[in-house]
């Protein structure tokens, strides 16, 4: 019986996880104006609009809406609930990368029409930067009920930018993450190369 470590190593096509980076960007960018709009990012009890005061009236604002705001109202906030989108298409990621919507989109619509790849990719460094932009995620979804202002669209923000990096120019900065860390011996250990 030969040793697994013998096999060459399984890879995936590159070109998929850059298709799923460029449908999860368009999506976090929506996500990112949506936040911007909503209660994550409003001033005072009136909203992020203009209040213009009665010429007798000194206007003082009561802080930021979503630290006043019930935790239904934030829970509800558009900005929220496609931040939480998303977060769910990346926790499906990670946990089945094979079934992941874009994925299988690829899969079956996209890699069948192109050449087959010239050399494929380690696919642990893929699915740890879907574990990144989860838990850039959940941070700014759990401080946004919590209370704290902008958390919401920084971490959308955030998550965007990493996620055009992959599609437009390659690179990963998730994948980059793994790799140093692989290097410094904090996560899985090198996959051997086929002689």
């Amino acid at each position: 019986m030969p040793e697994q470590a013998d096999a060459a190593p399984r890879g995936i096509d590159p070109r998929g996880p850059r298709f799923a980076a460029g449908i999860t960007s368009v999506l976090l960018l929506g996500t990112v104006l949506l936040s911007l709009v909503s209660i994550s990012t409003a001033r005072g009890p009136f909203g992020w609009f203009a209040y213009q005061p009665l010429a007798d009236e000194v206007f003082l604002p009561q802080g930021w809406t979503v630290s006043s705001a019930s935790l239904a109202q934030r829970a509800l906030d558009p900005g929220f609930l496609a931040l939480l989108v998303v977060a769910l298409l990346f926790l499906w990621g990670v946990l089945s990368p094979r079934t992941a919507p874009w994925g299988v989109l690829y899969r079956r619509f996209i890699q069948a029409r192109l050449a087959p790849p010239t050399d494929l990719e380690d696919p642990r460094p893929p699915r740890f930067a879907q574990g990144v932009g989860l838990f850039v995620s959940v941070v700014g979804l759990a401080l946004h009920l919590a209370g704290v202002p902008w958390a919401l669209p920084i971490a959308a923000a955030m998550a965007f930018m990493a996620a055009f990096l992959n599609a437009v120019f390659g690179l990963c900065l998730g994948c980059r993450l793994y790799l140093l860390l692989q290097r410094i011996g904090l996560v899985g250990r090198a996959r051997p190369t086929a002689a």
